[in-house]
């Protein structure tokens, strides 16, 4: 075995999930992620951990969900599980990145609300996602499998504790902050920020955060007013989805386009209410990331990007008592801003054209 897939077995749970003797453990594993789970496994039969594994198929989710009359219950038995857990951990990493492609749109919106209770008893755990390097995957990034590897776990297996330093300083500032302007080209969009609580999400939850790897600061925003452009290709319910557009008016999208994938965007807005409204505003800066793959995972975390996300606003980002945006979704659309773009806190320019104020060479970006 890669003497690599321990190392990210340790670090996913001492490190992301912060997991000890005694916890419940639910440990979902994907189809091509068998040595990374027996990796897992391993660490945390050394701790004393009580695990219980799923198996997480998207191969099974599409049968199931074809052969279905579309009038789905939420599964219980499976809520139970986790509301009975300490930790979660969702190793990814399946055969096919496009196999609920042919599921129809409104399959997969009645199942997604049906399964929202799930996914709210999971985000109630320390709950942590991460990825292992598949030949789907490096299929998908356009990459030979031997070069994903490689990519991939530069990205996971870095010194989180130096990253995490500098990202506080963006947290700092979005935490100070009431108004945040993106400006790309002639688009423009404005949000509050006011009363938020950023995450510097440094792959761990000791920083709120739930994604190995990581490499982001994300908020919740507000009162969304604008239009904005994502020009970086994603994946989203088993579909493609490139140049993407959408105008908000009053927190909500009133408008939307794209070159591809504009129907299965159509189907995301129309999941519910809250599907068009944002929950999510995250400054990428892991340059550990360096190329576009089509996984958001990684592509929302690449330096030089912003992404926004449809749907769901975390808990972590919203004061306590107060809801944020609520929604059966959470779909993150990523956007270029290495060029002619700019990031805006109060008027103040934190980020242009891909350069932070700390870092050599914002001034001539």
């Amino acid at each position: 075995m890669d003497p690599r897939v321990r190392e990210h077995a340790e670090l996913l749970v001492e490190w992301s999930a912060r997991i000890e003797p005694g916890d419940n453990v639910v440990v979902s594993v994907a189809e091509g992620t068998h040595d990374l789970a027996v990796a897992v496994a391993d660490v945390l039969g050394e701790i004393g951990a009580n695990v219980a594994t799923t198996y997480a198929s998207d191969e099974v989710k599409r049968a199931y969900q074809r052969a279905h009359d579309g009038d789905f219950e939420t599964p219980t038995h499976e809520r139970a599980l986790y509301e009975h857990a300490d930790s979660a951990l969702f190793l990814k990493g399946g055969r096919n990145t496009f196999a609920t492609a042919d599921v129809d749109g409104e399959t997969q919106k009645a199942a997604k609300r049906a399964n929202s209770p799930i996914r709210e008893a999971r985000l109630a755990t320390d709950w942590v996602s991460t990825l292992h390097p598949t030949r789907s995957l490096a299929q998908q990034a356009e990459m030979a499998y031997e070069a994903y590897q490689d990519f991939l776990y530069d990205a996971i297996l870095r010194d989180w504790d130096s990253l995490a330093a500098e990202m506080g300083q963006l947290k700092d500032r979005l935490d100070q902050g009431s108004e945040v302007r993106l400006v790309r080209g002639d688009a423009e969009l404005t949000m509050s920020i006011e009363g938020r609580t950023a995450v510097n999400s440094a792959a761990s939850v000791a920083y709120g955060s739930h994604n190995l790897p990581s490499g982001e600061v994300f908020t919740a925003p507000y009162n969304v007013e604008g239009e904005v452009r994502f020009d970086v290709p994603m994946t989203i319910s088993g579909s493609r989805v490139r140049d993407l557009w959408l105008r908000f008016e009053d927190g909500r999208v009133v408008d939307y386009d794209a070159a591809v994938g504009a129907a299965t965007i159509g189907d995301v807005l129309d999941t519910d209410p809250g599907a068009r409204s944002l929950g999510e505003l995250g400054i990428g800066m892991n340059r550990g990331i360096d190329r576009v793959t089509g996984n958001g995972i990684l592509d929302e975390k690449m330096g030089d990007t912003i992404h926004l996300a449809l749907g769901r606003a975390y808990d972590a980002c919203v004061p306590a008592g107060e809801s944020g945006n609520e929604s059966a979704v959470h779909v993150d659309l990523i956007t270029d801003v290495s060029a002619d773009a700019r990031l805006e806190i109060d008027d103040e320019v934190v980020q242009r054209n891909g350069r932070f104020r700390w870092e050599d060479g914002f001034r001539s970006a």
